[in-house]
């Protein structure tokens, strides 16, 4: 690669940054609800036809942008590359394919250039209401908690399912808020694709396979090259705290290899009756946050830089 191809992607590099920062901002400033506007807890990011984040806004949480990173995956799952179309809109908050819980809203809206699918983008937002019992430790099941919207269509080809805001409209407190949130992360994700679309007009190019490659590439070898500079071993904490029925104990393993950092949490306590466990999504989104500030906080936060992250705990 010459110095002038890479001064080029590095141009390239910045302009998804910028991208990515006005579609978070422009969550933000179109939300209805205060989590949104006035908190922050939000999340935005580009991610290759693979469903590799490449890019995230820094504006947002790392719950929900590692988790969102991990989602995008079983969007495609559900609607394969070769199905969606341009106008097309999906959305979930299905706490085990999203970000945790079910007030939290992911968005993912196909981009495309000269009728091929060039990325995705996605967003997520906590809404102020889902019904039901909400986000409290009362809940014993999913469906006491609020209303799951599994992984659907939004808009297709441009058009909005209505009969789907009739539903989410008859089943919160704040039918106005809510609704106005589902826009908000709609048009976030439009702002993002508009703004792809004139940068790739602008560099004269029709995908971003280059682009991603050098990216995904340089992050994972920072990465690598900072865990190398780690001693090598295994180490275990544990703690327990109260719980509801009985104590919990909390348990972890740590293993640093040559190009790894492995976190396990065989030996915590199984699910509680009670509505306070974590999904494996949520949990490896903020294990994985934890453990890229020690290590290497410059690394930008991408599928890159978290691949050499690996998070397992027993099923239940």
């Amino acid at each position: 690669m010459t110095r002038g191809q890479e001064i080029r992607l590095q141009v390239m590099w910045r302009r998804l940054l910028a991208i990515v920062e006005e579609q978070a901002q422009t969550l933000v400033r179109t939300a209805f609800s205060t989590a949104s506007r006035e908190a922050g807890d939000i999340s935005a990011g580009i991610f290759d036809a693979k469903g590799r984040m490449l890019a995230q806004a820094v504006t947002g949480t790392p719950g929900h942008i590692n988790a969102m990173a991990l989602a995008v995956g079983h969007f495609i799952e559900r609607f394969p590359l070769s199905e969606m179309r341009e106008g097309d809109v999906f959305l979930t908050n299905d706490p085990w394919k999203g970000t945790g819980h079910l007030n939290d809203f992911t968005f993912v809206t196909p981009a495309f250039r000269k009728g091929s699918l060039l990325a995705l983008f996605a967003a997520t937002s906590h809404v102020v209401d889902i019904g039901g019992i909400g986000q409290s430790p009362d809940g014993r099941q999913v469906y006491q908690e609020g209303l799951f919207v599994p992984i659907g269509y939004f808009a297709r080809e441009g058009r909005v399912e209505e009969f789907l805001l009739d539903i989410v409209r008859a089943n919160v407190r704040e039918p106005v808020q809510v609704v106005g949130d589902l826009y908000a992360l709609a048009a976030a994700n439009e702002a993002g694709a508009r703004r792809l679309a004139a940068m790739m007009e602008e560099y004269a190019e029709d995908g971003l396979d280059e682009l991603a490659s050098s990216i995904l590439w340089q992050s994972e070898k920072a990465m690598v090259e900072a865990i190398a500079k780690l001693p090598q071993g295994r180490a275990e904490n544990r703690m327990t705290a109260d719980g509801l029925e009985a104590p919990i104990d909390l348990v972890a393993s740590l293993e640093i290899a040559e190009r790894r950092i492995r976190v396990d949490f065989t030996g915590t306590s199984p699910a509680s009756d009670f509505g306070i466990n974590c999904p494996l999504n949520y949990t490896t989104a903020y294990t994985a946050f934890g453990v890229k500030c020690l290590v290497a906080p410059a690394v930008p936060n991408n599928a890159g830089s978290l691949l050499p992250i690996e998070v397992s705990a027993p099923e239940g």
